[in-house]
């Protein structure tokens, strides 16, 4: 997975962490204070791992979330979810080693969720076990594989999460089938979205932001036609003026990194048409962080 795909995918998670619970725990309203929102640690996150991103290590995609629980025992708890999309054989170990640095510094309630998102499943199970002249220690944890769950199954759970994991399987079809028909399949998820009427304009904005980036296309007479057909699908002047923004932010993409006039105009269109902050910004674009605050105070940034 490119690392802008792993910021899409991150940015998509959080976007719909919510139905992420509901997701993975089915009992997920009377779990969880749904109303109180979550916080994503993800500096923390990196202060507990810090070798990680040292020796080069791509860990953009994990997340630390604290949610708050409707048990009277406790106030909050933590969800700590990996995204793993190749094979590795140390993967348990690690799950285990982010468990036991979380539950030192904090000492609360921690699930842990696996997602695997490569067109392999993983041979690993869901444990790390460690034995030594009578010691022991099993650690299991959560693992679900996006291609566990069929595309009817997905649709009818009337939840966006299942939209972002139908996307992801989708994605692994890249350069394995035509364009035409993996466009055909993208704009069945964006019809599954706005016919469920479930989601305001703004979370319609930003998940086809992320279905036509992260569903990667290269042809741009299929990318104007997604345009146009969610436009029709939506029936109102509102979401019309959606539809333009989303072909604003998106009208750039075949365009290479390296050229600064165009990542200007890239950077200014995300500032005005999202409300990303700048470290997403800056991964999305290409760019560093410094350049974003140039162009957001109006200077003109060199690369």
């Amino acid at each position: 997975m490119r690392k802008k795909d792993d910021v899409l995918l991150k940015s998509a998670l959080e976007e719909s962490f919510a139905d992420l619970l509901r997701f993975f725990f089915h009992d997920a309203d009377s779990l969880f204070e749904m109303e109180r929102g979550f916080e994503f640690m993800d500096k923390e996150l990196v202060e507990l791992f810090p070798e990680l991103h040292k020796k080069g290590g791509n860990r953009v995609a994990d997340m630390l979330v604290k949610i708050h629980s409707k048990d009277g025992s406790q106030k909050w708890m933590l969800i700590h979810i990996e995204i793993q999309s190749r094979p590795d054989p140390g993967f348990s170990k690690r799950m285990f080693q982010y468990f036991y640095r979380i539950y030192d510094r904090y000492e609360v309630p921690i699930s842990a969720l696996a997602i695997f998102t490569g067109i392999r499943r993983p041979q690993e199970n869901s444990a790390f076990s460690y034995h030594c002249l009578g010691t022991k220690v099993q650690y299991e944890y959560n693992v679900h594989h996006i291609l566990d769950y069929s595309e009817e199954r997905l649709l009818a759970m009337n939840n966006l999460f299942a939209l972002v994991v139908l996307a992801a399987q989708k994605a692994l079809f890249f350069g394995k089938i035509p364009e035409q028909e993996l466009a055909e399949q993208r704009l069945s998820i964006a019809r599954a979205l706005i016919e469920s009427n479930r989601y305001d304009n703004e979370k319609i904005k930003h998940f086809l932001f992320f279905l036509k980036r992260f569903i990667y296309i290269e042809n741009n007479e299929i990318n104007n036609n997604f345009d146009r057909q969610t436009s029709l699908l939506t029936e109102n002047q509102k979401a019309m003026g959606i539809m333009e923004t989303i072909y604003m932010l998106t009208r750039e993409e075949g365009v290479e990194e390296g050229e600064e006039k165009k990542s200007i105009e890239v950077v200014k269109n995300l500032l005005q048409s999202t409300d990303f902050d700048l470290k997403r910004i800056a991964a999305i674009a290409g760019v560093s962080k410094k350049f974003v605050l140039k162009v957001k105070a109006g200077n003109s940034p060199k690369l």
